[in-house]
């Protein structure tokens, strides 16, 4: 669910370019703005393309502090996805010449491979001891925006029925405003893809730096959210169209809100006894 397995500093793409010296950015630059060009060459490959030799090659990602060449193309690979465009997922989805009904079922299976994605690295530990922290935070805010915030205000409604100090900042204004008064006793949780919103990883920054417990939902830790949250959940977005699919990220807030209802039962129960009266006879409820 999150990038354990990945020993690789959680250094911003700008601060790996300046450990190198100008003429080494220049010379690696091409291939961190263009990364689908050269994630899949070798070092030697890799060397020709940029003008340079392997020994120099190597040197210059030891020097972005990588441990090999491959954890860098593991690097490049996520740089890759962070940056993808609408456009790039429409392209790489090879949908040209294919019948309606071919498309629509390639959409369904690449839901089913995020869904399992998400499945094979779930750590139900770690949904449970978010939890324990969303019970004892004073205060749960949610970032996110665009269309993240549909997410956001997905986790905010069923938080809020549980009788948690949930809010959601979506808009520039809200997120400022918000963070400011953020200590080391409250939870923020900021849902962002790709690379990043910038309304969303100022607020997770700013959050930070007052102490907030920082929680990030995104799809990979190249993500700049990864930079100030104490932990990431990793889900795919990956589509054959455009723009993103969150069918693993509703299942991992799902999940967050099974833990909360569980987390005090009793509760939850007592809770939602009055909740169900409201559901049978609530103005809100058209009646036949």
């Amino acid at each position: 669910m999150a990038g354990r397995k990945k020993k690789v500093p959680l250094l911003s793409l700008s601060a790996r370019l300046n450990l190198l010296s100008p003429k080494r950015q220049q010379i690696i630059r091409p291939a961190l703005e263009h990364p689908r060009e050269f994630v899949l060459l070798s070092v030697r490959a890799a060397a020709q393309r940029l003008k340079t030799d392997p020994a120099t090659m190597v040197r210059i990602v030891r020097g972005m502090q990588f441990g090999s060449y491959r954890q860098f193309q593991h690097y490049l690979h996520e740089l890759s996805i962070a940056y993808s465009t609408s456009l790039d997922s429409m392209q790489t989805g090879n949908g040209r010449g294919f019948a309606i009904p071919v498309q629509v079922r390639r959409s369904l299976d690449q839901d089913v491979k995020n869904l399992n994605q998400l499945i094979r690295n779930f750590d139900a530990k770690r949904v449970a001891a978010l939890a324990r922290r969303i019970y004892g935070a004073r205060r749960v805010v949610l970032l996110g925006g665009d269309l993240a915030t549909n997410l956001v205000k997905f986790l905010e409604h069923h938080l809020m029925i549980l009788g948690l100090p949930v809010s959601s900042a979506t808009s520039p204004a809200e997120v400022v405003h918000k963070m400011r008064f953020l200590g080391k006793k409250d939870v923020v949780i900021a849902v962002t893809y790709r690379r990043g919103l910038r309304q969303t990883v100022e607020g997770l920054r700013q959050a930070h730096a007052n102490g907030a417990y920082c929680v990030g939902v995104t799809n990979t830790l190249v993500s700049p959210i990864s930079q100030f949250a104490d932990e990431c959940f990793l889900t795919s977005v990956d589509t054959p169209s455009f723009g993103d699919s969150y069918v693993a990220a509703m299942a991992l807030l799902n999940v967050i809100v099974m833990a909360c209802a569980n987390y005090r039962r009793s509760r939850t129960l007592a809770v939602l006894k009055k909740v169900a009266q409201e559901e049978r006879h609530g103005f809100r409820w058209y009646e036949t």
